[in-house]
């Protein structure tokens, strides 16, 4: 089985370049996406493969570290692509959730996302 759970948050943020000439170099904000996908069992007892109200704190942390904030500034972030968010974010997640399996940010509005699976 796996289950996911899905926050939203916006944040700033830069790409630092040789130059500005993309328009993601200068400080611009994002309204982002992330989902979290955890597989396992069933355990017997109460019927899931987590409990959600643990998944939601747990992502509530995050949502903290990252909502309305420069991601630049934010330890481990100094450089913030989508790539590095969903890194970031497993690390902080998989010590909790041994079967996080799935980490995807997305930015609906650029039609942009990415996704980190996590190997067995």
């Amino acid at each position: 089985m796996r289950i996911v759970k899905t926050i939203q948050f916006d944040a700033a943020h830069y790409l630092s370049l040789e130059s500005d000439a993309r328009p993601y170099a200068r400080m611009h904000g994002h309204s982002f996406t992330m989902e979290v996908e955890i597989k396992g069992e069933l355990d017997a007892e109460h019927g899931w493969v987590a409990d959600f109200g643990d998944v939601a704190d747990a992502l509530d942390v995050i949502k903290e570290a990252l909502d309305h904030r420069l991601l630049n500034e934010v330890e481990g972030l100094e450089v913030p692509t989508l790539e590095n968010i969903c890194l970031w974010a497993a690390a902080k997640l998989s010590p909790d959730f041994p079967g996080l399996k799935r980490v995807s940010v997305l930015r609906p509005s650029n039609g942009e996302c990415c996704h980190y699976d996590l190997t067995d």
